[in-house]
């Protein structure tokens, strides 16, 4: 259930411990997170701000102006740590925020991040009016394209077929490119879990190989048979591999400079 507080939205399931913050992406709906709600809920409170993708004013609109929104949630929910997690978008997100916030992030987790290689956003005008091609891209997102479902489809047509909502869309992703984190990256000291599908032709799996050289506290995992949103199309694993880095970094037992991979099928 969406909670609305002033000028936030977002969704929170309680519970004790270090929160997990959710970023979605730039088309991302929630239910991309439900995967891992589900499964950590019992144990810690999962929060996940609703970015104001189509609410901040086209001309300031920017990658910056998300992190700043993120940045204010977190302070208006009194967090003092955080474990962050972001897909997409919300992976660029995340590195910026841990980048301005070092303090107050126990762990940072990307998957299918944007960060490093941005051309695959794209940043023309998405192609409106044609159901067929926009079913298309959105199964090619995914390894299985039966995860691109009706409800996946028909919000994202509906948000390229509305056109301020497009031109938000092309306004964060030139943003992005304008952001690219490749000389910042080694700032990055906190605990780092990738996790990267091998399929993924949205931010292939070299795109993760690269986070993974440049973070200096990060561990790889590579995901077979899964493309952009391995926390949508392999749950089981994705968890696994979540909550051990998770349990590690709580109990003091995550090995520093390691920098392990491991191939998940």
């Amino acid at each position: 259930m969406i909670k609305e507080e002033g000028r936030f939205r977002y969704i929170e399931t309680g519970g004790s411990g270090t929160p997990i913050v959710l970023l979605h992406g730039l088309l991302g709906a929630l239910s991309n997170f439900e995967g891992i709600i589900s499964h950590f809920s019992p144990t810690h409170n999962l929060v996940v701000p609703i970015l104001p993708l189509f609410e901040i004013s086209l001309r300031s609109l920017s990658v910056t102006k998300l992190v700043e929104y993120v940045d204010e949630f977190i302070q208006y929910k009194g967090f003092s740590k955080v474990h962050v997690l972001g897909n997409s978008l919300g992976g660029h997100i995340a590195q910026l925020y841990t980048l301005k916030n070092a303090e107050k992030v126990e762990s940072m987790t990307l998957t299918g991040s944007s960060g490093l290689f941005e051309s695959a956003m794209g940043t023309t005008f998405p192609k409106r009016g044609n159901y067929e091609y926009m079913k298309h891209k959105a199964e090619s997102v995914f390894y299985d394209p039966a995860i691109a479902t009706k409800e996946l489809v028909d919000d994202v047509y509906a948000t390229v077929n509305d056109l301020k909502k497009a031109m938000c869309v092309v306004a964060i992703a030139k943003s992005a490119v304008r952001h690219n984190l490749e000389d910042k990256l080694a700032e990055i000291k906190c605990p780092t879990l990738l996790i990267w599908g091998i399929q993924d032709s949205v931010t292939p799996v070299w795109v993760g190989e690269k986070f993974h050289e440049l973070i200096p506290n990060s561990e790889l995992v590579k995901v077979d048979r899964c493309g952009h949103a391995p926390m949508m199309e392999r749950p089981d694993l994705f968890n696994i591999a979540l909550e051990s880095f998770i349990n590690r970094v709580e109990d003091g037992t995550f090995i520093e400079n390691r920098k392990a991979v491991t191939v998940l099928d």
